[in-house]
């Protein structure tokens, strides 16, 4: 959608383009019309837009409305978790969360669109060892 801004696309269009199931890809654009991020018209020159201009929306937007909270801890906010005797755990999560909150919130459509991420965001990919699976 992003790509395609100011145009409308149909779910059928967008699908194609992504190469993954239309009805897949349904539910995700349901959840981001209910989120606010996309914007929908029905009839024959219907379909699909961006709701704001792609440099306003972030990535942390789209995955809270896509997948719900950035963080969970056994299905639960990290701050709502209580680890007795082990209270830093609790620390280390919210820490973990603010992390990609600082990634994720930094990034927008625009950004992904241009190839270019944040500089913050890129001196993190530029460490050899951010590449390597532990």
């Amino acid at each position: 959608l992003a790509a395609a801004a100011p145009e409308r696309r149909t779910r059928d269009q967008l699908a194609e383009a992504r190469g993954v199931p239309a009805k897949y890809l349904e539910s995700i654009l349901g959840s981001l019309r209910q989120g606010g991020l996309v914007r929908s018209q029905r009839g024959p020159e219907g379909g699909f837009t961006l709701a704001a201009d792609a440099s306003a929306i972030n990535i942390a937007q789209i995955a809270r409305v896509v997948e719900g909270p950035l963080t969970l801890v056994q299905g639960e906010r990290p701050e709502a978790v209580h680890h007795t005797g082990q209270e830093a755990l609790t620390d280390l999560w919210v820490a973990v969360r603010a992390a990609l909150r600082m990634v994720l919130e930094s990034v927008t459509l625009a950004d992904l669109l241009a190839g270019q991420l944040p500089a913050g965001v890129a001196e993190l990919i530029d460490d050899e060892d951010a590449w390597v699976p532990h």
